[in-house]
Formats: C-alpha cells, sequence, structure tokens
C-alpha cells in the first residue's frame, strides 16, 4: 500500500493523542485546551482518510476503470460517492 509508513505514521500520533486527550480529561484540565487537542486529532483522522482515499483511487479504482469490468467500476464508483457522503456528513 502506498503511504503505508506515513498513515502508521499518523495512526500512532493518533494513538498517543488520545491517550493525552484522556488524561486532560482525567486532571479536569481547561475545557477550551481539550476542544484544541480534540481537533487536533480530526486534523489527523482526516489526513488519514485523505492519504488511503488518493491510495485507493491510485490503485484499485484506476485499475478497475482501465479493466473495461463496467460491473467493477459502477461498484467502485459507488464506494466512492458512499465513502464521500460519509466524510461529509
Amino acid at each position: 500500500m502506498k503511504n503505508k509508513k506515513q498513515i502508521k505514521l499518523n495512526l500512532k500520533k493518533l494513538q498517543t493523542l488520545i491517550e493525552t486527550i484522556s488524561k486532560m480529561v482525567e486532571e479536569e484540565r481547561y475545557c477550551p485546551d481539550i476542544m484544541q487537542q480534540i481537533l487536533a486529532g480530526v486534523g489527523l483522522l482526516r489526513s488519514v482518510h485523505r492519504q488511503l482515499l488518493r491510495t485507493h483511487l491510485e490503485s484499485c479504482f484506476l485499475k478497475a476503470a482501465e479493466s473495461g469490468d463496467k460491473r467493477r467500476q459502477q461498484e467502485m464508483i459507488e464506494e466512492i460517492v458512499k465513502v464521500t457522503n460519509l466524510y461529509n456528513k
């Protein structure tokens, strides 16, 4: 998988950030500080999502588009639409 190293790095950062946020909540830190860290986590998740989407489009989606298999092409389109709709909720 392309970008696997960067995706894993971002997920590790996210894991550390979640632990930090949990500790901040436990310590009853200032709410806006906690919210800022939560938004940083959301940013990391969005970054991982974009990386995975790009990888998928450049590999699986492109293969389906070039295959000539209309059914598979339509499935791939539906998958992208579904993921895009979920992302935009």
